[in-house]
């Protein structure tokens, strides 16, 4: 096996071009120096210096071996550099799932500010719902996931992070609009733009619906979240929302549920599995930022 530290010497020799300065620069006693090159030019049967009295002069194939050293070296050090960078969570590569409605809203700035802490940690962003990202976390396609954390799996690890309220979502001239609070048995027998099968804010209508056997009118599928929004301004249908996302929209008025509906948002992983350096950084910048409440 090649030994860097021997590279390292014949190296610094060669700049020196004197064993007694070399070694002394090194900081070994001069014998120890001499064997080194020896079992080098033992190794690759090459003669790489030539010796005279305290002298050391490169052979042709010194020259040669030397330039050779020289990129082994450089790519040593930068292996070194990027294993410390792994190591301390300054560089590598995240995948982490996260739903459009998550990515687009609540965490742009979030995102921004950590590529700015740490440009050399690379995040690959997969965009699917609730349900999905937690079978992909726990096939280990995922290192995180943005997931509703209320109903936790058991081979998962959650780090809360907020709780959102869910509203209905209507046009400003909807007959409902001036309603104080509707339950869902009223909101499921409006015609309806909803977020795709797999979606929390779809799931939690599709399950009542279906307890209670009411077929959904459901004029539009789509998890783009300025379209839904576009459609429910039009009147054609109504949509549930986290308050947060349409509560500024001065052609959507929105309506809580009575009893209230909550969202709880988490970060998770699979339990028993190896969580990376800049996995780990990831988690406590979230969840310092999310504690601060700066997430748009």
């Amino acid at each position: 096996m090649l030994n860097i530290k021997r590279l390292e010497y014949f190296c610094n020799l060669a700049r020196e071009g004197n064993f007694t300065r070399a070694a002394k620069q090194l900081g070994i006693a001069q014998p120890a120096l001499t064997i080194a090159v020896q079992k080098l030019e033992q190794e690759f049967d090459l003669k790489l210096i030539n010796r005279s009295e305290k002298k050391a002069h490169l052979t042709a194939d010194g020259k040669v071996f030397y330039q050779s050293a020289l990129k082994l070296l450089a790519q040593a050090k930068q292996m070194k550099q990027e294993v410390a960078g792994l190591t301390q969570g300054t560089q590598g590569k995240i995948k982490i799932g996260v739903s459009s409605m998550m990515g687009s809203y609540f965490f742009p700035r979030i995102l921004t500010a950590f590529k700015q802490s740490y440009p050399q940690i690379t995040i690959h962003l997969v965009d699917q719902g609730t349900a999905t990202l937690e079978n992909m976390l726990l096939n280990g396609e995922l290192d995180l996931a943005l997931l509703r954390h209320d109903v936790e799996h058991e081979q998962l690890r959650y780090k809360a992070l907020l709780e959102e309220e869910v509203v209905a979502a209507l046009a400003k001239n909807h007959p409902l609009a001036g309603e104080k609070t509707l339950t869902l048995m009223q909101f499921c027998r409006q015609p309806l733009v909803l977020f795709h099968q797999g979606y929390f804010l779809r799931e939690s209508v599709s399950e009542y619906a279906k307890e209670h056997q009411i077929p959904l009118d459901i004029r539009m599928e789509t998890n783009l979240i300025e379209l839904q929004k576009a459609m429910v301004a039009s009147g054609i249908g109504i949509t549930t929302c986290l308050a947060r996302i349409v509560g500024r929209e001065k052609d959507i008025s929105v309506v809580p549920f009575a009893p209230k509906m909550k969202f709880k948002l988490g970060l998770g992983w699979k339990k028993n599995c190896y969580l990376s350096k800049a996995s780990q950084v990831f988690i406590d910048f979230l969840v310092e930022k999310t504690a601060s409440k700066n997430l748009e």
